[in-house]
């Protein structure tokens, strides 16, 4: 891994260089996800249920409809220790300093692969306005030029053509079928790898991002490449089906 090791509570785990971060982008802002955001990210989820449903992995323990803070309390601890331990990075989007959204780099590998699955959301409120390209690029920047990573991948269901094209337009390439997925929406749901390295944007995606045609509208879905949950559900309860584990299932 890269990063020192430390100790905490007994257990070693590892604060890689580049993160904790927030990084910026004129209005657009990702900062680390924070336990006291349980009450803005169920609210917001709550409000764009029928949003988010055709796009979110299943998830029995937590329905996007839920009044309770403690399963939002218990996911954020979860995936915070996932960050600690360098297998994830969970950001908390913002515009204008409003959480809009959630986006995670998840499924870390390291070693040779050096490898991770980009997943995210965004509220309905605040989609078309380039929010979610400009966070996917600061992201993707921030993992290859910080921490070191050199491949990520964006995972999204054939009928999400508004997702797919963003990605497409930031540089990603589609690399085919991966069948029957993610259990999403009542069914195993077949979804295309998109994917990048960072040979293929040496300049970085955040200026392929600022020099794009500005007549050339970027549409946003609601819930873009799997999840931006992170690997475990609210209960700390792994799901193997999200793509955001470290290990995940059928992928």
């Amino acid at each position: 891994m890269v990063g020192d090791a430390e100790r905490l509570g007994g257990t070693v785990v590892y604060r890689r260089q580049g993160w904790p971060v927030t990084l910026y982008e004129g209005a657009v802002a990702l900062r680390p996800l924070r336990l006291r955001d349980a009450a803005a990210l169920r609210d917001a989820r709550s409000r764009n249920a029928e949003w988010l449903r055709p796009w979110e992995p299943t998830y029995p323990e937590m329905p996007l409809r839920t009044t309770g803070l403690t399963p939002y309390v218990a996911m954020l601890q979860a995936i915070r220790r996932e960050a600690r331990q360098g297998l994830s990075m969970p950001w908390a989007i913002t515009f204008g300093g409003e959480f809009v959204g959630q986006l995670t780099v998840g499924a870390i590998v390291w070693g040779s692969a050096r490898s991770a699955q980009v997943g995210y959301w965004i509220d309905s409120a605040y989609a078309g306005r380039g929010i979610t390209p400009t966070a996917v690029a600061l992201a993707v920047d921030h993992s290859f030029f910080r921490v070191g990573l050199h491949r990520i991948e964006a995972n999204i269901r054939p009928e999400n053509r508004a997702s797919r094209r963003v990605v497409a337009k930031l540089g990603f390439r589609d690399e085919g079928v991966r069948r029957r997925q993610l259990h999403i929406d009542g069914a195993w749901r077949d979804h295309i790898c998109y994917a990048i390295t960072a040979e293929e944007v040496p300049h970085g995606l955040l200026r392929r991002w600022r020099e794009r045609d500005p007549s050339d509208p970027f549409p946003e879905s609601g819930s873009d490449p799997g999840s931006a949950l992170g690997p475990e559900g609210p209960n700390g309860t792994r799901d193997p089906r999200d793509p955001a584990s470290p290990h995940p299932g059928p992928n």
